[in-house]
């Protein structure tokens, strides 16, 4: 037996994230969403027993990688082609952008990939301590309005849940191009005692890591003269 979300479970959490569904899919990708996600879907064992996330693929993985709130997934596609031995998890509760990264899941054949096409908190409630080796946040809603800043996802108790499960020396990377966003996560991580900030240089938060792939999302906001702030963070 295999469990999904309840409706407790997810009312548990202010929503961090906007609607679910937008207009009709194109038929590409209402058909992905059917032949991959079956396959793909994260499932977990009935009852509140932690897990360990290595369970949720076919194969054995030197390490697992989880991004909260992956848009059309070509961030997570691209981590994913370039490293075969990792698996990883990609979350996002918009089921478009969901039925897109299906699509390339299915032009790539990628194997090393496992969805939860929902809240990503949901999940790593059910992660045991210290499975993960990195964790993705990327571009998320930056909820502008003061009123709506307590839907940020970057909050001190999603701190200390991702602390949870984030392995000791794990890697924790942001990426955002709201500035007021990016004080407001840095603040809240930089003061959390569970994180070192490997930052040595201006130029480590101006410019991605080596091995970052670009996304239209990123590539569209340089364009129109926001770039992206990234901060690293190491579980200490």
């Amino acid at each position: 037996m295999s469990q999904k979300p309840t409706s407790d479970a997810k009312n548990a959490y202010i929503r961090s994230y906007g609607r679910r569904w937008s207009k009709g899919l194109r038929p590409t990708r209402a058909s992905a969403l059917e032949d991959v996600l079956p396959q793909a879907a994260i499932t977990l064992p009935e009852g509140d027993a932690l897990v360990t996330p290595h369970v949720f693929f076919n194969r054995t993985v030197r390490a697992v990688w989880f991004e909260i709130g992956f848009g059309n997934g070509e961030h997570l596609l691209e981590q994913a082609a370039a490293n075969p031995d990792v698996g990883l998890i990609g979350c996002e509760p918009f089921m478009n952008g969901v039925a897109a990264i299906c699509v390339g899941m299915r032009e790539m054949k990628t194997q090393n990939t496992r969805l939860w096409p929902d809240d990503a908190r949901v999940l790593m409630d059910r992660l045991a301590p210290q499975s993960l080796d990195r964790l993705f946040l990327l571009h998320p809603d930056p909820w502008p309005k003061t009123r709506h800043h307590k839907r940020r996802f970057i909050q001190t108790e999603t701190l200390d849940e991702i602390a949870r499960v984030l392995k000791s020396g794990g890697e924790f990377r942001m990426a955002t191009d709201h500035a007021d966003l990016a004080a407001w996560m840095m603040d809240k991580t930089f003061h959390h005692p569970a994180f070192a900030w490997e930052a040595k240089s201006a130029a480590d938060w101006r410019n991605p890591p080596a091995d970052w792939p670009k996304t239209r999302y990123g590539q569209k906001g340089l364009k129109q003269g926001r770039p992206p702030v990234y901060l690293i963070f190491r579980r200490a």
